[in-house]
């Protein structure tokens, strides 16, 4: 996998993707950025839960689970002094369908966060993750 990251101006730099996608990113303005975009570390809790968002919808398919909607929330806390890593990142699943088992939503949490997600089992050398969830029955 490759990447490119290309200086744009001030704290703005483009990153593109080995895939062809592009994403602006961009410094808060007390940094010298215009706002325009993500930050880095934004860009890395997005990646972790787009990861283990996409682990979490394959599992529930192939438990025949009738899934309408998934969305997890991240709430994350950083080390006060440089490196400002990541120290503790929880994770919230919202699972919606129709008959949906909370068993299987735990299981399918479980294996993306212990087997599947490369994403967040990186970020947990740095941060204690932590996951919970709820299901609404549509």
């Amino acid at each position: 996998m490759k990447a490119r990251i290309k200086w744009v101006e001030q704290v703005a730099f483009l990153g593109e993707t080995e895939s062809g996608h592009a994403v602006l990113m961009d410094g808060a303005p007390v940094a010298g950025g215009r706002n325009l975009g993500p930050r880095p570390m934004e860009m890395l809790l997005l990646g972790a839960g787009g990861c283990t968002s996409f682990d979490v919808i394959s599992i529930l398919k192939k438990s025949r689970q009738a899934v309408s909607d998934c969305y997890v929330e991240i709430d994350a806390e950083r080390a006060e002094s440089d490196p400002k890593v990541f120290t503790r990142i929880h994770m919230h699943f919202v699972v919606k369908g129709r008959d949906i088992k909370p068993e299987a939503v735990e299981k399918a949490i479980k294996l993306s966060a212990e087997k599947y997600c490369s994403a967040s089992i990186m970020l947990g050398a740095t941060a204690a993750i932590t996951h919970d969830f709820e299901v609404v029955q549509e």
